[in-house]
């Protein structure tokens, strides 16, 4: 079952930089939510993006391991609230029977809970237009 990964706390920025390629362990996904959540916002504040892969998509491994420099990068177009979950299709008929050709998907949860998918990032983009990508989703 995916987990809802908070990401981009200041506080917790060291340990994500150094967990590349999403090798979270319980222990520091732990801190991680305890450090976000000492950083004053509520469980319903933080911003929510899932992007739907499958095992061996070298796309959807490309894509990942943007998405962790995006989030480890801060500036104007800063992804700091954001909880990233990564959702297996293989592991939902429903998911695979819509995203098996296209995935990497990238989609944003709405503040109603209803999933909004993101435009397709091409794999050429650098990690700062990602980052200022995903900034600007979420603030239209």
């Amino acid at each position: 079952m995916a987990s809802w990964i908070p990401i981009g706390n200041v506080a917790a920025r060291p340990l994500l930089c150094k967990n590349s390629r999403f090798g979270f362990s319980p222990t520091i996904l732990n801190a991680q939510k305890a450090l976000f959540t000492a950083s004053g916002l509520s469980a319903s504040e933080p911003r929510k993006l899932i992007l739907y892969s499958k095992p061996g998509c070298c796309l959807c491994d490309g894509l990942k391991e943007k998405l962790d420099a995006a989030f480890c990068l801060s500036g104007p177009h800063s992804i700091n609230n954001v909880q990233l979950q990564i959702r297996d299709i293989t592991s939902n008929p429903e998911w695979e029977k819509l995203y098996q050709y296209e995935i990497p998907v990238l989609a944003r949860v709405r503040e109603d809970g209803t999933e909004e998918v993101l435009p397709r990032l091409s794999p050429r983009l650098g990690v700062e237009l990602v980052q200022k990508k995903i900034a600007a989703a979420f603030s239209s």
